[in-house]
């Protein structure tokens, strides 16, 4: 028996077709991962599924009902984790985890899973204060509540670090029943290849569907094969670095961190951190989440005032002159943070006007950047309706328009799709290759791969610094992933303290 049963099933939104005359089936007590290109359909059909969106046609059956009549009877079986943060911020870990707890009307002995999420020590925090991973593993533990038949996971770890997904991963496994349902959306194919079941969409359609073994036998060639099927990626000339104007320095290290301390009340989110980035190096700054990561990037671009030490952005103390030194930046926050009300042409108008761009030149500059980035289709959209993925590009766009010689990219492809990635990439690189100097964080760790050098950052200290080659052979590790792991859990052994 399938626990979903989806024939020719179509939705639009305007002109725009989310999914196409699509069918499949999701097999009962499986864990399916669902992956595919930004836009390709994922969360509409996992919220048609689910009850949260009607079809334009077709049939669904889930758990042998109709998502759309019988929605209430559909919902008290289903554990279900939205791709943007579902919870209440205002409200502490306890109080969300009780008023989901009311509205499945189960019991509300929590210490199971507070013990197995780790939040035991930490139920009176406000939601809004934990960490991106602390906030996925509680919004896992509310849509684990009453072992649902069926969980629906929609991307839970988008911008979690490698120990937090591990960690995700091993509660969904070690919660749920045999009889229990999985689906499980990721922009990770090392997490989709780990499942039972495999669903690779595209433009609404599903191309494959299948066991990951008989996609490919290895996880590299898995990506091979999911790259193939998504319409393949060919490196290109980057057309941004190509059009990139760079204006040349003799400053050798453009960005400069020292002693960088932040405080709240007794806390230190970030110790004394010191660093200095060359012209055109690409620079990893890694962590858990909760590092300090985004604390000392806020600290950098001027944003939150350092308790103690400063930093330099082309020469510029940014505590002395916090609107010159912002001047040489491109700056991509990790949240989404540009105007939801607001076109992707209105935004991208607004930005190059706020960044000193000549009025006469501004429509040349985002009509080029938008087609550099694939945003021209989404032109009109409001960009609080865009898919996470192409938010993320035009958030980039925004950061370089302007052509600093500096950019800060905080969790850049965070929930972008592996082409796209590979696509930023390419464009990351070559504007290195020009000059431009790149602070970036991220939680995949193939991209720590192409750092020039990377900066591990563990409870707000550097605990170790070097080439990702160099890292790997401190750790005596293959990956960048297992040399992440082992020096933090190592660093934990000696204590936690540098």
């Amino acid at each position: 028996m399938d626990t979903v049963v989806v024939k020719n099933l179509t939705k639009k939104f305007g002109t725009t077709t989310a999914l196409d005359d699509l069918s499949l089936t999701i097999p009962m007590g499986k864990m399916t991962g669902i992956i595919g290109a930004d836009a390709s359909g994922k969360t509409t059909l996992l919220r048609i599924i689910i009850g949260l969106l009607k079809a334009d046609a077709g049939t669904v059956v889930t758990l042998g009902l109709d998502p759309a009549s019988q929605k209430r009877t559909l919902t008290a079986k289903i554990g279900y984790m939205p791709q943007k943060f579902g919870l209440y911020e205002d409200l502490t870990v306890r109080e969300n985890l009780e008023f989901y707890a009311d509205l499945k009307a189960v019991d509300k002995e929590f210490s199971t899973l507070l013990d197995f999420t780790g939040l035991q020590p930490f139920q009176d925090r406000l939601a809004g204060k934990l960490s991106g991973g602390m906030k996925q593993k509680l919004g896992l533990a509310c849509a684990l509540l009453g072992d649902p038949e069926f969980l629906v996971l929609d991307e839970p770890s988008v911008g979690v670090d490698p120990i937090s997904r591990r960690d995700l991963m091993h509660l969904v496994r070690t919660t749920i029943t045999p009889a229990t349902t999985v689906v499980w959306s990721t922009a990770y194919l090392d997490e989709a290849n780990s499942f039972d079941n495999t669903i690779v969409m595209d433009k609404g359609k599903v191309i494959y569907h299948g066991s990951p073994e008989k996609l490919a036998s290895t996880p590299a060639e898995f990506e091979r094969e999911v790259i193939r099927l998504m319409g393949g990626y060919e490196e290109k000339a980057s057309q941004i670095a190509a059009h990139y104007i760079y204006k040349e320095t003799d400053i050798e290290y453009p960005v400069e961190a020292l002693e960088l301390l932040k405080m709240y009340g007794s806390f230190a989110a970030v110790k004394n951190n010191t660093f200095h980035i060359k012209k055109g190096e690409i620079f990893g700054l890694l962590g858990p989440n909760g590092a300090g990561k985004s604390t000392s990037f806020k600290m950098m671009c001027g944003l939150a005032r350092p308790t103690g030490g400063t930093a330099r952005i082309m020469g510029v103390d940014i505590k002395k002159n916090p609107t010159l030194a912002r001047s040489y930046l491109g700056y991509m926050a990790q949240k989404f943070s540009l105007y939801g009300n607001m076109s992707v042409c209105e935004n991208l108008k607004f930005f190059a006007g706020i960044y000193g761009i000549p009025l006469r030149d501004i429509k040349t500059r985002v009509d080029d950047i938008a087609a550099y980035f694939g945003l021209t289709p989404y032109f009109t959209q409001l960009s609080e309706n865009l898919p996470l993925g192409i938010k993320q590009r035009l958030s980039l766009a925004c950061a370089l328009i302007h052509n600093p010689p500096i950019l800060f990219l905080d969790e850049a492809t965070s929930g972008v799709d592996v082409v796209t990635r590979k696509e930023f990439w390419c464009h990351l690189k070559a504007l290195a290759q020009k000059g431009v100097t790149i602070l970036i964080t991220t939680h995949f760790m193939d991209e720590a791969e192409y750092c020039d050098n990377i900066s591990l950052f563990y409870k707000g200290e550097t605990i170790a610094v070097g080439t990702p080659a160099a890292l790997k052979a401190q750790a005596d590790a293959v990956t960048m992933e297992d040399a992440f792991i082992t020096l933090i859990k190592r660093k934990d052994a000696e204590g936690g303290s540098v």
